[in-house]
Parts: structure tokens; sequence; C-alpha cells
């Protein structure tokens, strides 16, 4: 790996605010990373019911995050997490094949607008989109690079609910703004397939 640590990250559309509970890592060397995430997945907070969250980004996201020292890329992502507009727990795995290890390890030149310099980028992130319905969407991304999208996995429903049946069946509050959201214009579940 030609960085120290690279990053996992995760966001949500706007409005459909998620709570993540924990996301683990497995690197291919077979250690595992409990929580090496966990807490709000970033997203748009826009008044007045002004945001869209309906369909992906035109352009990957990485999100907020946080490295992952100590690890190397990762084979497999586990993540649990409340979708607070449904309210529902959903869980997946999602795999890393070598072909995307690869993109990461692979160094380009690249111009940054923000300095006026080219430089050589890793994609050294993964960002992961987590959408209602238990949709979850994966790119990877670095400084000054464009972010390439290499899978969209189907979570399943956790039956066990938040905080793996231990809060009474209780999810994280939904914020007000989108609460207002939701009760006017509902959730679009199917600008996320």
């Amino acid at each position: 790996m030609p960085y120290k640590a690279w990053m996992l990250g995760f966001s949500a559309p706007a409005y459909m605010e998620v709570w993540i509970e924990t996301a683990d890592v497995v690197d291919i060397q077979n250690h595992m990373y409990p929580r090496a995430m966990s807490g709000i997945a970033s997203m748009i907070r826009t008044p007045n019911n002004t945001g869209d969250p309906r369909g992906w980004p035109k352009r990957g996201v990485i999100g907020s995050g946080k490295r992952v020292l100590g690890a190397n890329l990762p084979q497999q992502i586990y993540v649990r997490w409340q979708s607070l507009v449904e309210p529902q727990t959903y869980q997946l795995v999602i795999k890393i094949p070598e072909a995307t290890r690869e993109i990461m390890r692979k160094g380009e030149k690249v111009f940054c607008e923000a300095d006026g310099k080219w430089i050589t980028g890793y994609r050294s992130s993964i960002g992961i989109r987590l959408a209602p319905g238990g949709i979850a969407k994966v790119w990877v991304g670095g400084g000054c690079m464009t972010p390439i999208e290499v899978a969209t996995v189907k979570a399943i429903i956790d039956p066990r609910g938040p905080y793996e049946g231990k809060s009474g069946g209780h999810y994280r509050p939904l914020s007000a703004v989108s609460k207002a959201y939701v009760e006017k214009f509902g959730v679009p579940y199917d600008s996320w397939k």
C-alpha cells in the first residue's frame, strides 16, 4: 500500500438521515478492525425543503469518515445502520475485490485546482452512500481525483432492530428538518435502484 492509511467515509441523500451503528473492516491480512467507523453519515442539510434527495450523485461522494489506521487494504466491510426516515435497521457485507484494491494502489498524475499543482494522487478513500430501502453505493476516490464507482449492494433488514435489539426498538431521533421533508414529500425509494 503506497500510503499510511486509507479512509472510510459515509454519506446519505439529503434529508435521508442515517445513523451508522458499526462499520467493521477485515483487511487483506485477515485482521479485523471493529467499529472502524460509526455515527452520523454526512448529508446535505438544506432548510425549507430546497434539497433534492432523489437519485445518486453524478460524481461520487466519500462523505464523513475516519482513517483506518494500521489496516491494510480491505477485503470486506460489514455495515449495520439505522435508516432514520423509515425507520429500519439494515446490515450488509461489501466485498472489496482485488480489482478495486488495484485501483486504490495505482498512482495517477492529476492536476489539483485548489493549489494549481500536478501531483501523483491515489484513490485512498472508500465512500459508501446509504439510501433508504437498504441500498448502498460504493466509490473509491482521493484528493484531486475523480471518484470511481465500484459497487452497488442491497442490504438485508436486521430483524433484531436497532442496536442489535438492545434498545427496545427505539431508533435515534429524526431531525425536525428531515421530518418536515418526509412528511411533505415522502421517501423516493424508486430513485435509488
